[in-house]
């Protein structure tokens, strides 16, 4: 037996559909979600209550959509024009926003933030205090994490971990079993194909 939905409610007359046909529904408070949503204000598009928890301060706003078996829980937010779909989690505290787009398999968690135009998908990790952006892309089973930064158009995936206080940025790409990192901040300049570092 389902338990009932004392947060949020689906308006049946504001929807939206899909590229692949789904139809997603408007979401309105009907309680104050934290500190940020009162009761009656609107929020993104969901496609049913499995996306959005129905407890806590999760919460999915503007004209975001969050479809398929996507869920968004905890303390999370998701806002702008940002998308979460297939089977991907947003979770803890982490946001994504923007035009960015997480779905597959991947999790964003922690204190992580995914915005602008980047992407995060397959089975990779965004989690830590990470943030992807730009035109970023995060693919396969890659994980960024810590205080590490993607950005511009760089590409992390494969089995790839950038981490600590790795910066990767301009036209990179970071791919393989690479293991890229920064014990102290620092940048790594875009453009290379550099596999480890430092070594």
């Amino acid at each position: 037996m389902s338990e009932e939905n004392k947060k949020y409610e689906l308006l049946q007359d504001d929807t939206v559909t899909t590229p692949s046909g789904e139809t997603l529904y408007r979401i309105k408070a009907l309680v104050a979600i934290g500190l940020l949503v009162s009761p009656g204000e609107l929020g993104g598009y969901v496609e049913s209550t499995q996306n959005l928890d129905i407890y806590g301060n999760a919460w999915v706003a503007g004209n975001a959509w969050v479809s398929g078996n996507a869920r968004v829980f905890g303390n999370a937010r998701v806002y702008g024009d940002a998308w979460v779909f297939g089977n991907a989690w947003v979770f803890g505290n982490a946001r994504v926003y923007g035009d960015a787009r997480v779905y597959g398999d991947a999790w964003v968690f922690g204190n992580a933030r995914v915005y602008g135009d980047a992407w995060v998908f397959g089975n990779a990790w965004v989690f830590g205090n990470a943030r992807v952006s730009g035109n970023a892309r995060v693919y396969g089973d890659a994980w960024v994490f810590g205080n590490a930064r993607v950005y511009g158009d760089a590409w992390v995936f494969g089995n790839a971990w950038v981490f600590g206080n790795a910066r990767v940025s301009g036209n990179a790409r970071v791919f393989g079993n690479a293991r890229m990192f920064l014990r102290n901040t620092g940048t790594i300049p875009g453009g290379g194909k550099r596999k480890t570092w430092p070594k």
